[in-house]
């Protein structure tokens, strides 16, 4: 285990496991960390995408801000930036130091107040000096000093980050649906603008409003004896609160109602949960509902002068702005409930009631703007990044698909895989109730990823290549069609389009075998008399029904022999590295999945990750496992002999990965 670092220490703590977005790319990054863990901390990195024409290292603050907004949940902030470089004309301490200018900028736009008194983090990666992250160099500010940075003398890389943040906070999520009524003459409509920009600022007010009430809950699956939702008022939140409250300070049932304020976010969360290092963020992460309630029925308790807006009849105009926010926040668990709502939820209201503004006040007349806000869990990230997209077009239209690449940019996604999309977001509101609703659209019942912890290859020394991400397993016999015999290349085709559909390069469904011969009749290939068969198909088959249903275009690779595929190997491999779909393999009258290789390049060494598609049984996942259904295969086993044939011909079918987010 990585060693403890205390908040006194002159240390770092590194948790995401990809500090440098880019290591090849010269500019700046921001580093994010939480406050709320124990020392200072790096839980991210994204880009910075906007700068000014002086240069790259040079941030564009107001735009950034306006992206960054609401990107973040609360609890995690801008703590710190990066320089990537490879002159050397300049001290790194200067470089640093003009990291944590750049810093203090963007915190003033974002936070507001004077972070001086704030350790923030300058740190420098020199490409001319190495380009790992254990070549960056770290810096911290000097409190009170806006110039002087202090070199770091400890950097500690987490071992187990997920654990370390999720066993110390929780998730919050906040929901608030929102209608706001605008009226404005017909003579002005630009008028409009201002009726929104003060609508907005209605809410915000209301938001702090004495009589506002905030009602908070587990979010999760409440177990019997579950903690009873609390109600904090605005009232609430303004009232002095005593220096030091016990860990679990929670109010008796009956006591006054002003006494919620010495409840702690512990109240609601599980003291027997442990957060393992195979454990995610959406599952296990313990969770708190927030709702908000505005009061109708009383006036606020404080006095305000009347004020009035007046449009003739007839000569005034009349627009219902529909909004539905929901918000995440990373709370540590001996937190005050009072400081939960004033400082991180209705803070993050505000934010992304500023992010809508912005992106609908351009077109606020053209359109009915159907915004929605998604959570997203990239890979390597271990927080939740919030997205707001405009339903109104469609996800493959031009500018729905410019909003995704440039998030893929600032978060340093590739741009081949499409990890946005809203099939992709996590769903924190799904209940075991909404599971039992037979309504509740349901995955497959299918096994998936059935490679998940078999043995091992056995290739000394080998270097193993898979398959990247999910798919399902389709054999002979499922469906209740019965197949054998002849339907092979058929179900690897399933398998194949399966990944597509679990990947969101699709959502289509998968195919029958009568659907994929009438993709084959409809583009000419087959006679119409092909449709409802037995006959085979092979690769050159399946790549045609793949461009036709999905667009997707495919490599073929050819093999006189059997004894030729181990030649294969390092290309293979290269495949599984750079695409990761998986590979169909047909000869002679068989077909077969791969999901990897295992090579060794020096002794040539080599074993097949097979999934075998003439499986008959139920889906038994250690019957499928035991019985080599789904295992490595060496060209040549032990007993010598040959799994792929000799004295036939194989083609391989590589799908590309399309080049799309």
């Amino acid at each position: 285990m990585a060693a403890q670092i205390t908040g006194d220490d002159a240390g770092i703590r590194i948790l995401c496991r990809n500090l440098v977005v880019l290591k090849s790319e010269l500019g700046l990054q921001w580093l994010i960390g939480s406050p709320f863990l124990p020392s200072v901390n790096v839980a991210s990195t994204i880009r910075c995408t906007h700068t000014l024409p002086s240069g790259s290292l040079s941030p564009d603050v107001a735009k950034e801000s306006d992206d960054i907004k609401g990107l973040i949940p609360r609890g995690f902030e801008i703590i710190g930036a990066l320089i990537v470089q490879e002159k050397e004309d300049r001290k790194v301490e200067k470089v640093a130091s003009d990291a944590v200018s750049a810093v203090r900028s963007l915190r003033k736009t974002l936070y507001g107040g004077d972070s001086r008194e704030q350790v923030l983090i300058g740190a420098v990666l020199d490409l001319n000096h190495g380009n790992s992250e254990r070549d960056i160099h770290f810096f911290i500010s000097k409190k009170g000093n806006s110039k002087s940075v202090e070199q770091v003398s400890r950097v500690v890389y987490e071992e187990q980050p997920e654990k370390y943040i999720w066993e110390r906070g929780c998730i919050v999520r906040c929901e608030l649906s929102l209608k706001l009524p605008l009226y404005f003459p017909v003579s002005n409509p630009k008028d409009v603008d201002g009726a929104y920009a003060r609508a907005i600022e209605d809410v915000e007010f209301k938001l702090r409003d004495p009589q506002v009430a905030y009602i908070i809950e587990a979010g999760n699956e409440p177990s019997s004896g579950g903690s009873e939702p609390i109600v904090l008022h605005g009232s609430d939140l303004d009232l002095d609160l005593p220096a030091e409250l016990p860990r679990n300070a929670f109010v008796l049932e009956n006591a006054e109602e002003s006494y919620a304020k010495s409840f702690l976010c512990s109240y609601f969360l599980s003291e027997t949960k442990k957060f393992t290092s195979s454990s995610t963020v959406e599952k296990d992460a313990d969770k708190i509902l927030v709702n908000v309630m505005f009061n109708r029925s009383r006036s606020s308790l404080k006095p305000v002068a009347p004020t009035a807006e007046y449009y003739p009849a007839g000569d005034a105009k009349f627009l219902l702005k529909n909004h539905k926010l929901e918000v995440l926040f990373y709370v540590p668990k001996d937190l005050l409930l009072t400081d939960m709502v004033l400082k991180l939820v209705i803070p993050g209201l505000v934010d992304q009631l500023h992010s809508f503004k912005n992106k609908i006040l351009p077109d606020l007349l053209m359109q009915q703007s159907l915004l929605r806000p998604y959570h997203f869990i990239p890979s390597g990230f271990l927080h939740p990044v919030t997205a707001i997209y405009e339903l109104s077009y469609g996800e493959t239209e031009l500018k729905q698909v410019e909003v995704r690449r440039s998030l893929h940019l600032r978060l340093g996604l590739p741009f081949d895989r499409p990890l946005l999309r809203i099939a992709n977001a996590i769903n924190f509101s799904v209940t075991k109730d909404d599971m039992k609703d037979k309504s509740y659209p349901k995955g497959s019942s299918l096994l998936k990823n059935v490679h998940h912890d078999i043995p091992s290859s056995g290739v000394s020394g080998g270097i193993a290549s898979l398959i990247q991400g999910s798919y399902e397993y389709h054999h002979y016999l499922q469906d209740g069609f019965d197949d054998s015999g002849w339907g092979c290349a058929y179900r690897s085709l399933q398998t194949i389009i399966s990944w597509f559909r679990q990947q969101h390069y699709t959502s289509i469904d998968v195919p029958s075998h009568r659907q994929i011969q009438q993709s084959l009749v409809e583009i000419g290939d087959k006679d119409p008399s092909f449709i409802g068969s037995r006959e085979w198909i092979g690769a050159i088959e399946l790549s045609f029904v793949l461009d036709k249903l999905l667009g997707v275009s495919c490599k073929v690779i050819n093999v006189r022999s059997g004894a030729e595929l181990p030649e294969k190997c390092r290309e293979l491999a290269l495949h599984f590295e750079t695409q990761g779909t998986p590979i169909m393999i047909g000869g002679g009258v068989l077909a077969y999945t791969l999901l990897g290789v295992d090579y060794n390049d020096v002794s040539g060494d080599c074993a097949f990750l097979i999934l075998d598609p003439h499986y008959t049984g139920n889906d038994d996942l250690k019957k499928i496992v035991n019985g080599g259904w789904c295992g490595w295969k060496k060209a040549v086993d032990g007993k010598g002999k040959h799994f792929f044939l000799h004295d036939k011909f194989y083609n391989l079918l590589l799908p590309q990965r399309p080049n799309m987010v």
